[in-house]
């Protein structure tokens, strides 16, 4: 399985750096057009938001990193809730500055039943207009090996609700991550209402 090459020193240097790349743009708010991006899966397989968009709700959410305290409790609370948020219409997906071997890892042994996109470049985030700092490196046992998972840069921990006609319809910047998915599935329920 091959995956797109990390992100050069001298392109995460831009976007740390607040260069004029996409990582600049001001902050999206509720009622602006959506980003249109791509991206790949976990699995190296390509996704783009082009192809949900119109025709479902789409959640994404940028976490800090995979296989943490904080982002494994909201991973499993979109999982847990992942049904709900069908029947509503809705499609999570998952975006970190992790690389695609670190989305497999946390993917697998959280049992995750969504869509984890890798925005090594933080090219995602910075269209959406989260912040991003400096990325790093984890050591974690999973399924008795001890992996080192680095991510590239490290996304701040913002949702968004983008409606069928390609909206912002919901932002969050103070996520709780265990609370998470009832927020959203709470804010969904409010906009079909």
């Amino acid at each position: 399985m091959t995956y797109p090459a990390p992100a050069t020193a001298a392109a995460l240097a831009l976007i740390m750096a607040g260069a004029p790349a996409a990582a600049q743009q001001t902050a999206l708010a509720v009622g602006d057009p959506a980003p249109v991006f791509d991206a790949v899966d976990a699995y190296g397989k390509p996704w783009r938001s082009a192809d949900v968009v119109g025709e479902k709700i789409l959640v994404v959410y940028f976490y800090p990193a995979a296989m943490t305290e904080g982002c494994t409790k909201q991973a499993c609370a979109f999982r847990d809730d992942h049904s709900v948020l069908q029947e509503l219409g809705a499609e999570v997906v998952g975006v970190s500055g992790d690389r695609g071997l670190n989305l497999i890892a946390f993917r697998e042994s959280n049992r995750l039943n969504f869509p984890l996109l890798s925005d090594t470049a933080g090219v995602i985030a910075g269209a959406f207009g989260v912040p991003l700092r400096q990325g790093g490196t984890i050591t974690r046992t999973v399924e008795g090996r001890e992996l080192e998972l680095t991510r590239d840069v490290t996304a701040a921990r913002w949702t968004f609700i983008i409606d069928r006609r390609g909206r912002i319809a919901y932002k969050e910047t103070e996520v709780n991550p265990e609370g998470d998915s009832k927020a959203v599935i709470a804010a969904i329920r409010k906009m079909q209402g």
